[in-house]
């Protein structure tokens, strides 16, 4: 099996064992695109919190700066395109963002990861900035799950007793 294949199975097998549940545990009014998508909002505005702590701090040159508002527009970009597209999600039916955002959700992961480092190494000046950011990274891999994760058509939620288990046979 090639890494990209491991990579793969590891995405499924994070979406379908990990988020799928929490999404189907969610209450009917309230979807995993909802949730998925005020993640999204958080992880916008936590990274704007970064940039903005790091430009009092004195911890950016204009290139840094530059570069992270031009990272932060893209953001809200991916933000308005997920949006705009959100009425292709139906519930019932699979949704096509796990299949559209199947390059993104793993390669989300290691940054996630290094910008945890980077807080992790920080010095201590800089330090509550880059928590913002490892933290907006981490909300935007939580949402970006979410926002992949099938709607169980309606009355779905309703049938089911407990936290990641449906009726039972005598239940029905």
């Amino acid at each position: 099996m090639s890494f990209g294949e491991r990579v793969n199975q590891f995405d499924a097998w994070l979406l379908d064992r990990i988020f799928q549940p929490v999404a189907d545990a969610l209450p009917e009014r309230l979807t995993a695109m909802d949730v998925g998508m005020s993640f999204q909002v958080g992880s916008i505005v936590l990274s704007a919190a970064s940039i903005s702590a790091l430009l009092v701090l004195d911890g950016m040159t204009v290139n840094n700066l530059i570069t992270n508002v031009l990272g932060w527009f893209f953001e809200v970009i991916f933000y308005i395109g997920i949006h705009r597209m959100r009425a292709m999600v139906r519930p019932g039916y699979q949704n096509p963002f796990r299949i559209m955002l199947a390059g993104m959700r793993p390669i989300s992961i290691p940054f996630a990861a290094y910008a945890l480092y980077q807080a992790v190494t920080a010095d201590a000046v800089y330090e509550l900035a880059l928590w913002f950011n490892s933290l907006s990274q981490l909300v935007f891999v939580a949402g970006i799950y979410l926002i992949s994760c099938n709607v169980p058509p309606p009355g779905h939620r309703a049938r089911q007793t407990s936290f990641g288990r449906g009726p039972l046979p005598n239940e029905l």
